[in-house]
């Protein structure tokens, strides 16, 4: 906490806890929070459960390549939004939000435009990675899913709020078609991954927090990947894509 700069209550707010309950924990080695609260805690302070709360995970400790794996959600919309928040909040380096739609962000974070734009003046590096709300990939997931909120609205939703935010809060948009099923948000060395199952919402898909702990492990794969599709995509501001998505 004191590396992080975080007082309890600092800390309590950022998980979703009384600050009561957060002196508890220091005053009390033994008591251990919730597993998602403690996901949200490894994420706000950078340090993982085995140091924090080394008797918890004593009996389930990993040693292969899945020891990457922080936590495995059913569904995304399982994944509570402190752990959002703590992701975002700790993040320093790098934000990547690589959804086709990035819709559902700006529903759950209020104000994440000006937070983000903060970021970027501290030095970080934020990225949107959207699909091309004209493409024909796009037209066949909208029949694919089959909702009165389509695909190219939800895209648009997106492209609203970073015209809003400007293109001189230095945030970084490009398009890209080919991550339709699959879905990486990138906080520094921890990463939150989506697959898209067959016709299924975003929501209702699984998804996994990632941290990355070894070269070429999990973190790395997906990581490539991301770098790849943004090697490749189009940028978005100016594109005359995003001038007609907002009209």
């Amino acid at each position: 906490m004191a590396a992080s700069r975080m007082t309890a209550g600092c800390l309590a707010r950022t998980v979703g806890v009384s600050t009561k309950t957060a002196e508890r924990w220091l005053s009390n080695p033994a008591r251990v929070p919730h597993p998602r609260t403690r996901d949200g805690v490894e994420a706000a302070l950078g340090v993982s459960a085995d140091v924090l709360w080394p008797k918890s995970v004593r009996s389930t400790v990993k040693v292969g390549a899945d020891r990457e794996i922080v936590s495995a959600y059913p569904y995304r919309s399982a994944c509570p939004r402190t752990v959002w928040a703590a992701l975002i909040h700790s993040a320093t380096r790098n934000i990547t939000f690589a959804g086709y739609t990035n819709y559902f962000v700006w529903q759950e974070h209020p104000r994440l435009a000006a937070r983000l734009t903060a970021k970027v003046a501290a030095g970080c590096q934020v990225r949107f990675l959207v699909g091309d709300p004209a493409s024909e990939v796009t037209r066949r997931r909208e029949e694919v899913e089959g909702v009165p909120l389509t695909v190219s609205t939800r895209i648009r939703i997106t492209l609203a709020a970073l015209q809003e935010a400007g293109e001189r809060s230095g945030i970084q948009a490009r398009f890209s078609d080919e991550h339709i099923a699959l879905s990486v948000f990138a906080f520094d060395d921890q990463m939150l991954v989506t697959p898209h199952l067959s016709s299924l919402l975003g929501h209702e898909s699984p998804m996994l927090h990632l941290r990355r702990l070894e070269d070429d492990g999990l973190y790395d794969r997906f990581a490539a990947h991301v770098a790849a599709l943004w090697e490749n995509g189009r940028p978005a501001w100016g594109a005359p894509e995003a001038a007609d998505a907002l009209s």
